[in-house]
């Protein structure tokens, strides 16, 4: 796990019952309550100032996020601040919703930001963010990049080439091509694209959204003919998986190879099969229940081993 600190961490990992946390809920329904037993019974959390405290969650519902008051809390009522104590939040909640955009509407990541700030986290570690806005606004934040995702992804296709230690980079000049779904996601890939030392063009695609009601009704694409590459959509969320059908129909109309999508966060609301003129999906277990899905098109990385 990556460790941003120069503490010895102790895992309090809320997605399960561990021998460090017990999580239930009260009978109304709306009071989730957590206990520490455990902690009690490791004298060497205690005695060690080196020893610190990484909260992790992937965040399902509100009632997680209660419960990371609850776990910081104890933490607190036990330690004081005498103890660093990290949040690891792999998908950040609201990220989507960081600008108010009719009246009437809140700035939830500002919501969401100033209740975790409240909680004076000596580190909050979150996993390829959906822009700079949350980022910017909770405090000692880093923000993971997807590189090894990427990476991982592309060597379960060109690995068994066996060309030397980065074998897909043989092959970033004439096998595959690296897409942007959009100039938001742009500046990221090209970051991306850097760090993996990809020799080729970045295929950059764009909505096209109906002016009178904002319905997306058609994809350009700056690439008439991929000239039967393969081509790698990325991009940080799958939530229904709409936009990445368009995307894919209109690219397959320009004589290109399989069509891979490599995306963060896996959300997939209305399921796997909706993306079915896409070859295979490469996604994180950022999302809770994802790696639970059973599909021969979906591969799911831990995010442990890509950190």
């Amino acid at each position: 796990m990556f460790n941003n600190s120069n503490f010895d961490l102790t895992d309090i990992n809320l997605d399960r019952d561990n021998d460090l946390i017990k999580t239930f809920e009260f009978s109304s329904g709306c009071e989730p309550h957590i206990k520490l037993n455990s902690l009690t019974k490791n004298a060497h959390l205690f005695g060690n100032p080196k020893n610190g405290f990484r909260i992790i969650c992937r965040i399902k519902n509100c009632n997680d996020i209660f419960k990371i008051l609850l776990v910081t809390d104890a933490l607190r009522r036990d330690y004081g601040n005498r103890r660093y104590i990290e949040f690891f939040i792999p998908y950040l909640p609201f990220a989507r919703q960081d600008r108010q955009m009719n009246m009437g509407e809140p700035l939830s990541i500002k919501v969401f930001a100033d209740i975790i700030n409240a909680q004076k986290y000596d580190s909050v570690i979150f996993y390829d963010a959906h822009s700079d806005v949350g980022p910017a606004l909770i405090d000692n934040s880093f923000n993971l990049f997807n590189r090894g995702l990427v990476i991982n992804s592309l060597a379960e296709n060109y690995d068994q080439l066996n060309t030397g230690q980065y074998p897909w980079q043989e092959y970033s000049n004439g096998k595959y091509l690296i897409v942007s779904p959009d100039s938001g996601a742009f500046k990221k890939i090209y970051k991306l694209c850097e760090s993996i030392n990809y020799r080729d063009h970045i295929v950059l695609c764009n909505k096209h959204r109906n002016v009178t009601n904002g319905v997306i009704d058609g994809i350009i694409c700056d690439t008439d003919d991929f000239e039967g590459k393969d081509l790698f959509i990325v991009d940080d969320i799958c939530d229904g998986g709409g936009t990445f059908v368009l995307l894919a129909d209109e690219l397959r109309k320009r004589n290109c190879g399989k069509i891979n999508l490599i995306v963060s966060h896996g959300i997939f609301s209305k399921g796997i099969n909706v993306l079915d003129n896409i070859d295979h999906i490469y996604t994180t277990d950022s999302i809770n229940g994802v790696e639970k899905i059973n599909n021969d098109k979906l591969t799911v990385f831990k995010l442990d081993d890509l950190l």
